[in-house]
């Protein structure tokens, strides 16, 4: 749909939702790649609190120092204004800044500790080039977005009910700070310099400090929408949630092949310690389970072997081609096969009917069987 005259047109199409279908909570691997590239949930204004409160602090703390640094700057320039030729004295630049400095590198260096902090605070220490590196993609802007994330969006109500909350709370710091003083206020007429100066100061900070901490309170419901919109703008389709795990996984084809060879392998191990075996105890048909028995090194009979199915008839094939007796007990063959790893032995439970087993194979051997 379009409103249009010869010269003018909006597409509705802009205001689409281009998110549409992205229902699936992101992925480990996707937060980790966004949080690589510098994409994390955090909240400028609570930054911005901390650069606000913390060189205010410093300004109240060092306030001596700096009034005495430029009553000390004050009376230099004077001085030298009345002794020198200002435009030939070399004495002016250095000295300009030498006290801008002293007066000056405190709070800045402050305020450059507070934004680091308000940083480390909420996504820990990251370190990427990625969200200042130049992107010929966004030279042409996407007026759709814009509109939709400037004017039509959760963000932008949220963004434009703070910024009217953050004028009513300081207009209101200030209002009261002014009220409770103005009585000290008026007679500032009447007051010295010195006094009339420390009063305004004095005003002035409470209200900046009151205003900084109103702010920094502000900031947490404004991390949790940040957080919350971060989440919602890594969510993923269902096609891409796919893609991704084809990716970190693998062609499904593949491993399945890979599966495959690998049971290959697995199996040809074990069918090659079948010929030490001692038994084979089947189900007949469904379970095989090939154990071995040697009183002198081993506390009681071990699975070397076990299968099912075609294994299973396998263990057999290889059992009768080297004299190895299989000896049918559908419960035990099950219960070795279910319970008990390649290279374990045997639980104490199954000790009885097994020395029934061995005594019956070392009889048709012509052996005689001691006491497991």
């Amino acid at each position: 749909m379009k409103f249009s005259d010869s010269t003018f047109w909006i597409d509705l199409q802009w205001f689409a939702a281009e998110d549409e279908g992205r229902t699936e909570e992101p992925t480990e691997q996707k937060i980790r790649k966004a949080r690589e590239e510098g994409k994390v949930a955090k909240s400028t204004e609570f930054t911005s609190a901390l650069v606000l409160l913390f060189p205010i602090i410093a300004i109240g703390v060092l306030g001596s120092y700096i009034l005495g640094n430029l009553i000390d700057m004050m009376r230099f320039f004077f001085s030298l204004s009345a002794e020198i030729d200002l435009t030939r004295d070399s004495r002016i630049v250095p000295a300009f800044f030498n006290y801008f400095l002293k007066i000056t590198i405190p709070i800045f260096a402050v305020a450059f500790v507070s934004a680091i902090l308000g940083n480390v605070f909420q996504v820990g220490f990251l370190f990427s080039t990625k969200p200042i590196t130049p992107d010929f993609k966004k030279i042409v802007p996407h007026f759709g977005r814009f509109f939709k994330r400037a004017l039509f969006s959760t963000e932008a109500a949220f963004n434009l009910g703070k910024s009217v909350l953050k004028i009513v709370i300081i207009s209101g710091i200030a209002f009261l700070n002014i009220r409770a003083n103005l009585d000290k206020l008026a007679l500032l007429t009447s007051s010295t310099f010195l006094v009339s100066f420390q009063t305004v100061a004095g005003v002035a900070f409470a209200i900046l400090v009151e205003a900084a901490v109103a702010l920094l309170i502000l900031s947490i419901p404004d991390y949790l929408f940040q957080r919350h919109q971060h989440r919602e703008s890594l969510k993923m389709t269902k096609q891409e949630v796919k893609e991704e795990r084809r990716m970190s996984e693998g062609d499904p084809l593949v491993r399945s092949r890979l599966r495959e060879r690998m049971r290959d392998l697995l199996t040809r191990n074990m069918i090659r310690n079948v010929p030490r075996a001692d038994v084979v105890v089947t189900n007949p048909t469904h379970y095989a389970v090939a154990l071995e028995w040697n009183r002198s090194t081993m506390e009681a009979p071990a699975v070397i072997a076990k299968g099912m199915d075609n294994i299973a008839l396998k263990i057999r094939e290889v059992a009768e081609e080297n004299d190895i007796p299989c000896m049918e007990n559908r419960p035990l063959a099950r219960a070795l096969y279910e319970e008990v790893n390649i290279g374990d032995s045997i639980p104490e439970k199954y000790y009885e009917v097994m020395a029934l087993i061995l005594a019956q194979v070392y009889k048709m051997k012509g052996r005689t069987l001691e006491a497991v």
